[in-house]
């Protein structure tokens, strides 16, 4: 524990609850833990770029988990793009682009080859209308950005949906056309934490509502996910870049349907719902992810400087054990680096008794 009580770390987001119970999570494990508010950040671009925070420097950490609503996706990929070679993060860059939008979301899913509902995209209003006239109802139409359900409308005809087109045309908004799922206005949400489910619910909305979200009113209570519900999750999250994500799935006739990943996702609900202490699953992810990360930081660090230290001498010697593998012995990984061995190129072996000399056959 010593180790980790060196290490420093801070949440960036919007200062929800959520993020609050994870910083309290995350003080068993790192000396300091900063909460920081996405709105008083600043991005410098250009030369080697700068983040700012309150218009200082951003203090320098082990381990950032970077988190917000859409509208903050193109700052956040700034951020975590900028220091993401210096401090662990558990999102990748591209993953606030993708996960923000579920047009791109959904893109992902299928070439990862991840079932979801059937789902369209239409340049003009007339072509939308010929989707509009092909395809079975009820229908879903959503906005590409939003969370939470909001930007997601129903439609039962061709006449209610070429309504919902019209105002969607006013307002100058791309959208998205998907089949609608008959579940009985249940899905699920599974949390997915580096690579495993660590906790899922069932949520069912409200009546005369078709949203099952908890901040839509919808109810959540445990359930237990089979094999291929997990697998579908936990790819998901992989083919996003997450190893911190809540995935929205609804049963089909043919199994899960993924609806859409949530990078940014709420702890309240499904705390109370499966009461497990995700937040303290998350802290303890973080703090394991983090020491193999500045392990590894160091250890590369240091191969460096000695690479150059023992590329710039006259002389190279190296104190070193020998890796035997049978009846062969392997060259330490950094004697291969300085003297660049080609497999390819040819090589005289000379041996005298307690010596080996090897050289590049000219």
């Amino acid at each position: 524990m010593t180790r980790l009580n060196k290490m420093r770390a801070a949440i960036i987001s919007q200062g929800s609850k959520s993020s609050a119970w994870t910083a309290e999570a995350m003080k068993k494990y790192f000396k300091t833990v900063d909460l920081v508010n996405i709105k008083d950040i600043e991005v410098s671009l250009g030369g080697e770029g700068e983040v700012l925070y309150k218009g200082e420097p951003l203090p320098e950490y082990d381990c950032i988990y970077a988190k917000g609503s859409f509208r903050y996706a193109n700052l956040l990929q700034s951020i975590t793009s900028l220091l993401y070679k210096n401090s662990y993060m558990p999102n990748q860059p591209r993953t606030f682009t993708i996960a923000h939008n579920k047009l791109l979301t959904h893109i992902e899913l299928q070439r990862n080859k991840i079932p979801t509902p059937k789902t369209y995209i239409s340049p003009t209003l007339e072509s939308a209308r010929i989707i509009l006239k092909k395809i079975n109802y009820p229908i879903v139409m959503k906005f590409p950005a939003g969370t939470q359900g909001k930007g997601v409308m129903f439609a039962d005809s061709y006449a209610s949906a070429s309504s919902l087109l019209d105002a969607l045309g006013a307002l100058k908004q791309p959208f998205i056309i998907q089949e609608y799922i008959e579940s009985g206005n249940i899905d699920i949400r599974a949390f997915v934490i580096g690579g495993k489910v660590v906790a899922s619910m069932m949520r069912k909305a409200q009546p005369a509502e078709l949203r099952a979200n908890i901040h839509a009113g919808g109810e959540g209570k445990t359930c237990e996910l089979d094999r291929q519900a997990k697998k579908i999750a936990i790819d998901t999250a992989r083919a996003i870049g997450a190893e911190i994500c809540g995935v929205d799935m609804l049963e089909g006739p043919k199994g899960p349907l993924v609806l859409e990943a949530n990078i940014s996702p709420g702890l309240q609900g499904i705390t109370a719902a499966t009461k497990i202490d995700i937040a303290t699953k998350i802290a303890k992810f973080l703090a394991d992810k983090t020491k193999e990360f500045t392990t590894l930081k160091k250890k590369v660090g240091a191969e460096k400087i000695l690479t150059e230290k023992i590329g710039k001498a006259e002389s190279k010697e190296i104190i070193t054990t020998l890796d035997f593998r049978g009846e062969r012995v392997l060259l330490p990984e950094i004697v291969s680096k300085i003297l660049q061995f080609n497999e390819r190129d040819n090589y005289t072996i000379k041996i005298e008794k307690g010596k080996l000399i090897i050289q590049e056959f000219k």
